[in-house]
């Protein structure tokens, strides 16, 4: 009995670690899986004018360590466009970005901010935009060089849902959540 209940043990073993393997060769999405996906994600359109967005930072536990909210102004001369972003945390610091965005063509995008570490590289397809990029964070005192998987969708003409895996030396180190809205 003791000899059945080894090779039980072991064989669900292999089950479990087969399984484990085959979940972590599923691929990613990409872009182009919401190709068909309406309406469709125009950045021009959407980050013209004025926009706020309300946003969380959860850690790797899933805890809600930051909350914040963003006043967002978006200009565009032809294929060159501005994001001026103004950061309220709910501990009272404030923090501001200026993108600068260019329209590379067929859907790729590029952006440069001044704590963004080399370029931004975008995709749009159908509703949705996927950025990565690497951003220096300054946390404690010390900044550290974190890359963003950051992944936006177009509800409507209003309303846009943007969720970012921010990791380093490629560990998960928590996401971040936000819901633009568009006066």
């Amino acid at each position: 009995m003791n000899s059945l209940w080894k090779r039980l043990t072991l064989l669900v073993g292999i089950f479990a670690l087969g399984a484990a393997v085959l979940a972590g060769c599923a691929s990613a999405p990409t872009p182009a899986d919401y190709a068909a996906e309406k309406p469709v994600l125009d950045l021009k359109t959407y980050f013209n004018g004025p926009l706020v967005a309300h946003g969380i930072f959860t850690d790797r536990a899933g805890k809600v360590a930051r909350r914040f909210t963003v006043q967002m102004t978006g200009s565009w001369n032809g294929k060159e466009g501005t994001l001026d972003e103004r950061f309220t945390y709910s501990d009272g610091k404030t923090e501001r970005r200026v993108w600068r965005l260019t329209d590379e063509g067929n859907g790729r995008w590029t952006g440069r901010a001044d704590d963004v570490v080399g370029v931004a590289e975008g995709q749009a397809s159908g509703n949705a935009l996927n950025w990565r990029y690497t951003l220096s964070l300054p946390v404690d005192g010390k900044v550290y060089e974190v890359q963003f998987d950051d992944w936006m969708y177009l509800m409507d003409d209003k309303v846009m849902l943007n969720k970012a895996v921010m990791s380093k030396f490629g560990f998960r180190l928590g996401e971040v959540t936000l819901s633009f809205y568009k006066p």
